[in-house]
């Protein structure tokens, strides 16, 4: 059976081409695409990927109001089924607001637009979106967000580290988020939310000084271990 994912797309959405053309890079099949006043999800989705951008023009929070959309209650009760749900940079940021992700995303240490590749350390390379990186490894993936700096109170954070559920950390200072946190898992493990775009480093081509695709083996996790599931 073909792997059937959905991007969705909001008012100011701007990664969402970008994340479709991905999946569908990976995938051998072309993503499904959802609309943010949509009431339903397509049947039988193996993943649901929020992009990036700057929906609803970030008015209130980063991601508040599209937290709020039509869509978003249908990937609630998605995720609440086990469906994946991968959000990236503002996508993260619609995670946290909806509550299916811990924390907060604040704006950058330093009030400046971070745009550039950054070393990430790979913290769990056991979830479905992670088991195709080694415990520890180093890998470089853009970043270009004005608003990524992690936050979550001590307790949270400790809960977070103590559960396995840091899935990325900035090997190097990016934008201020506590403990360097780059990426954050849900309780079940199949909630992903991350400020650095896998997308745009699926082909070594994108990014030559690069020598690989690291964010291709998110994406080839999440297909290999969907078919062992």
């Amino acid at each position: 059976m073909a792997f059937r994912a959905a991007v969705v797309t909001f008012p100011g959405s701007n990664c969402d081409r970008d994340m479709a053309s991905a999946l569908e890079a990976v995938s051998g099949t072309p993503a499904l695409r959802v609309w943010h006043a949509d009431a339903s999800l397509p049947d039988r989705l193996d993943l649901i990927a929020l992009p990036g951008g700057f929906s609803y023009g970030d008015y209130l929070r980063s991601g508040a109001m599209a937290a709020t959309s039509p869509i978003m209650r249908a990937v609630v009760e998605a995720a609440e089924r086990g469906v994946p749900v991968l959000g990236v940079c503002n996508g993260f940021q619609v995670l946290t607001e909806a509550r299916l992700l811990p924390g907060a995303l604040l704006r950058n240490a330093g009030q400046r637009f971070v745009c550039r590749t950054v070393a990430l350390t790979i913290e769990n390379a056991d979830s479905l979106f992670t088991a195709g990186y080694r415990q520890g490894e180093t890998i470089r993936i853009p970043v270009a967000h004005h608003d990524g700096n992690y936050y979550a109170d001590a307790a949270t954070l400790d809960r977070l580290e103590g559960e396995g559920r840091v899935a990325f950390r900035y090997a190097e200072g990016c934008n201020g988020s506590a403990r360097d946190i780059a990426g954050v898992l849900s309780e079940n493990g199949r909630v992903l939310g991350m400020m650095p775009h896998p997308e745009r480093a699926v082909e070594d081509a994108a990014h030559p000084a690069m020598g690989e695709a690291d964010g291709r083996r998110l994406f080839e996790s999440i297909l290999a271990r969907l078919a062992v599931a």
